[in-house]
């Protein structure tokens, strides 16, 4: 997976964002979505057509099995469409709102959610997270000497929930040499694979294990944003099945923005596959892939006890949708004249 935002000119109307083989390019989107000639909105049609060129080269080439692609200018519709096969081997077309595992774009949602509380005055940024999540009271810090079994050796100071938010918590995720062997024999979820417990059972795995390094001390992409969820169940008093469809879906109009999708919208969930450069693209297997101590799968959203509501990589969404929150972010949190967060 590969995220990426760019800032398009004084207002930041362009936020363009692959994940996969989801394509999703946005650059306003009111909610009503109006549709309009690419020219009204400042677009060039021309341009716009390269997407489609340059789509379906990758599917010819076999290196993604389909694609939606949205651009939105000022608000309108300038471009929608879908591209090559939901699923491959059944020769099923990708549909405009197919829906989609959007992984780490999850994290987003749920820091707007932390920011919404924030703004509440519930808790202060620089609130040690064990004042709301005790289990994570003196933390410890990992040390591994030259020579010699690994030690641990109390933190010289807390977890925020600044160091949540902004990846300095000195939690990793399982593919880290060093702590993800730790992770994964603790129970710790990564989110990305069926887990029979909750939030809570995996924040407190994780409050357990030794961090990386100080907070505070550096950047780790991590397994931070997920603490961050259950702080946002903790402080709110609801689960984030709820807060979430509650607080931000609904207000949105995201309508196909689940943990885990309903049966009569299965259908719609794209097939997961891989692409290696040695192997090409293949549907992705029915056991989850290992890789070291990682390990995750394509079938959480659709099986196991579906009780995790991973703030971190969790949500199914569509393109449509995951522009409606884009849109509200570029807005400073406004949907219309109401204030979201």
């Amino acid at each position: 997976m590969r995220i990426s935002f760019l800032s398009g000119g004084k207002n930041r109307r362009i936020i363009p964002v692959l994940l996969g083989f989801l394509v999703l390019s946005v650059l306003a989107v009111a909610q009503d979505l109006p549709t309009a000639k690419a020219e009204s909105v400042g677009l060039s049609s021309d341009r716009l057509a390269r997407i489609d060129a340059a789509v379906q080269l990758s599917i010819d080439d076999k290196r993604i099995a389909g694609v939606v692609t949205l651009v939105v200018g000022h608000g309108k519709v300038a471009w929608f469409k879908a591209q090559g096969r939901a699923d491959r081997e059944a020769a099923k077309s990708m549909p405009p709102d197919a829906m989609f595992r959007i992984c780490s774009m999850t994290k987003a949602i749920t820091s707007a959610a932390v920011m919404m509380l924030y703004e509440e005055g519930r808790f202060l940024l620089d609130d040690p997270v064990s004042k709301y999540l005790p289990q994570f009271k003196n933390p410890k810090v990992l040390v591994k000497p030259a020579s010699g079994e690994p030690y641990t050796i109390p933190a010289t100071k807390e977890i925020t929930i600044r160091d949540l938010i902004r990846h300095t918590s000195g939690t990793t995720y399982h593919w880290n040499d060093d702590l993800g062997p730790m992770y994964e024999k603790a129970g710790v979820a990564s989110g990305l694979l069926e887990y029979d417990g909750t939030i809570a059972d995996m924040v407190t795995h994780l409050a357990g294990q030794p961090l990386l390094f100080n907070p505070g001390d550096r950047f780790e992409y991590s397994l931070g944003v997920d603490v961050l969820g259950r702080l946002v169940e903790v402080v709110s008093g609801k689960p984030l099945d709820d807060f979430f469809p509650t607080r931000i879906f609904e207000p949105l109009g995201m309508k196909d923005t689940y943990f885990y999708p309903p049966d009569n919208k299965l259908d719609r969930l794209a097939t997961a596959y891989t692409y290696y450069p040695d192997k090409g693209l293949n549907r992705f297997p029915d056991t989850p892939i290992r890789e070291g101590s990682f390990v995750y799968s394509a079938d959480y959203p659709t099986r196991g006890p579906k009780k995790l509501f991973s703030g971190g990589a969790g949500l199914v969404s569509t393109a449509m949708d995951y522009a409606h929150f884009c849109q509200m972010t570029l807005d400073d949190g406004k949907v219309g004249n109401t204030h979201i967060c």
